[in-house]
């Protein structure tokens, strides 16, 4: 599904983010990339966003050369992919119903069906009791399973998680983490960045270990038995 061939990322005058990167990763595949601070996690995730462009290599997604797209082809690529952030980002000023629903209405999805589609994802994730709420009103676990339901509702191909428990506490880490597992039960690839160690040692199955921007290690393991694999 997803395809690294020889990318490197450089920022000037002489910044090597990533440097000759070859990887792939399959569909339904749960990976986590990981590594010390500055060794590339978060500009891997972006370049596959397209929010950064490789300065060589090429990356490709379900065969296609996504450094070759155009603004339409972004957003396209975009409306495919889920984004889960550490800082949750929601909108202080909408419910947890509005923020998840806002996201599809943005792509052309209407109202009543943009809705519905929120309200089911907020129901499956627990949610459904606090859809009125706002962010400000929920706890840091509530509020990241509202972004996961965001992140979901365009019923995405491929979900993209940058330090997604770093803000929580290991009880509700730990919940987050059932839930991506469950999420790949839908077939969904997931690539979450993190430095936790312990979680990524209790839920990996597949983990890429960067450092100073190369790849370090390529592992893929089984994970203990009660992690809820």
């Amino acid at each position: 599904m997803i395809q690294f061939h020889h990318v490197s990322k450089a920022y000037p005058p002489d910044s090597a983010a990533l440097t000759d990167i070859t990887l792939v990763i399959d569909k339904g595949e749960f990976v986590f990339v990981t590594g010390p601070s500055g060794a590339g996690k978060t500009t891997l995730l972006r370049l596959l966003f397209r929010d950064e462009e490789p300065s060589q290599g090429e990356i490709l997604l379900n065969g296609q050369n996504i450094g070759r797209l155009k603004s339409r082809g972004v957003a396209r690529l975009r409306r495919r992919i889920g984004l889960v952030f550490q800082e949750f980002k929601l909108l202080p000023r909408l419910s947890a119903l509005e923020n998840v629903a806002l996201a599809a209405e943005v792509i052309g999805v209407p109202r009543k069906e943009s809705h519905n589609r929120a309200y089911r994802l907020l129901s499956e994730l627990g949610m459904q009791k606090k859809s009125d709420a706002r962010p400000l009103a929920l706890s840091g676990g509530e509020q990241q399973r509202v972004a996961i339901a965001r992140a979901l509702v365009n019923e995405p191909l491929l979900v993209l998680a940058d330090e997604p428990t770093g803000n929580l506490d290991s009880q509700i880490a730990d919940e987050i983490m059932r839930l991506f597992l469950d999420i790949r039960g839908r077939g969904t690839t997931l690539i979450i960045a993190s430095h936790d160690l312990e979680l990524i040692q209790r839920y990996g199955t597949r983990i890429i270990y960067l450092r100073g921007g190369r790849l370090a290690e390529d592992l893929e393991r089984k994970v203990k038995k009660g992690s809820g694999a």
